[in-house]
């Protein structure tokens, strides 16, 4: 399968939370408030977000208001267009600018960062970049054994240190490394304890005053990575990480098995931070860039 049909597969689950259950909510009623109100609640539940789902019914409401929509093939147009007008494309990863450009990876443990952190360095060897990866998440050994064989299979270098060093100390050395050898990019790993720890964010915090003493402008890119079947959580977490190290961007992993995929209209509604990646699936190609519009054709079917 090519990458969209496995974007609309993977969000089967989703569709049917939204889409099917619209067109069943709305089979042979009068449309009127309280089958809004009704369909408000399907979007919740669906982890679309009160102000997005507030957003869509206000923008049905006017087209019902107006006598633009009568049946369920009007409504399913209407809202295709009112999801469309909430969902944000971020500009792509772009290295331009002195070397090396860095991305700094932050999440919680077990969203997928450090395969995520993976799949992207593999897309940017694959066009020609050069890429160091730094294991700077050193509080679990494993996370440093995982980057390395990502780091084989992409054809990248990588800095580490040995388990519970000074996770600041392992991105300086990468970055100090990757000037020295003229290296396109630089990926940082961190620990992703969990988000509500004073500690973790304290740490990520040292880890990007250091990497900006050695690199004008850097990180270049603050890449939270969240799991979509995390829910109204991903909210949580993504307001924690910004408020710490100003999240530029977020990859969302696990699209394919979620019935929450609303929840990037969520990220995008409450929190104006773009969605740059989205993950559908295991492989190497399953991580690519985010586009609304492919986004909103894969989840109408």
């Amino acid at each position: 399968m090519g990458f969209f049909a496995k974007l609309k597969h993977g969000l089967s689950k989703t569709r049917n939370a939204i889409i099917e259950s619209a067109e069943a909510l709305f089979l042979n009623r009068t449309i009127d408030e309280s089958l809004l109100e009704e369909f408000e609640e399907l979007l919740i539940m669906a982890d679309v977000g009160p102000q997005s789902a507030t957003s869509i019914i206000s923008g049905l409401r006017e087209r019902i208001n107006k006598g633009k929509i009568r049946d369920i093939s009007d409504l399913k147009v209407a809202l295709k267009e009112e999801i469309k007008n909430i969902l944000r494309e971020g500009t792509k990863i772009i290295c331009a600018g002195e070397k090396p450009y860095v991305i700094l990876a932050v999440g919680v443990n077990g969203v997928g960062k450090t395969t995520t952190i993976g799949k992207l360095a593999r897309h940017f060897t694959d066009n020609g970049f050069t890429v160091t990866l730094a294991a700077a998440d050193t509080f679990r050994a494993a996370a440093i054994e995982q980057l390395e064989i990502w780091a084989k299979r992409a054809g990248a270098q990588i800095v580490k240190h040995r388990g519970g060093a000074d996770p600041a100390a392992v991105a300086f050395d990468a970055v100090t490394s990757a000037k020295a050898k003229n290296i396109d990019i630089v990926i940082i790993d961190t620990a992703g304890r969990l988000h509500t720890k004073v500690n973790l964010m304290e740490e990520l915090k040292k880890i990007k005053r250091i990497v900006s003493r050695e690199i004008s402008y850097a990180p270049h890119e603050v890449l939270l990575v969240v799991d979509a079947t995390s829910g109204q959580n991903a909210i949580n977490q993504a307001k924690m990480f910004n408020e710490a190290v100003g999240v530029t961007g977020i990859a969302l992993t696990k699209l394919d098995g979620t019935a929450k995929g609303g929840i990037i209209l969520a990220i995008n509604k409450e929190l104006g931070i773009p969605v740059k990646l989205i993950g559908v699936g295991e492989g190497i190609d399953d991580l690519q860039d985010f586009n609304a519009e492919e986004f909103v054709e894969a989840l109408f079917g």
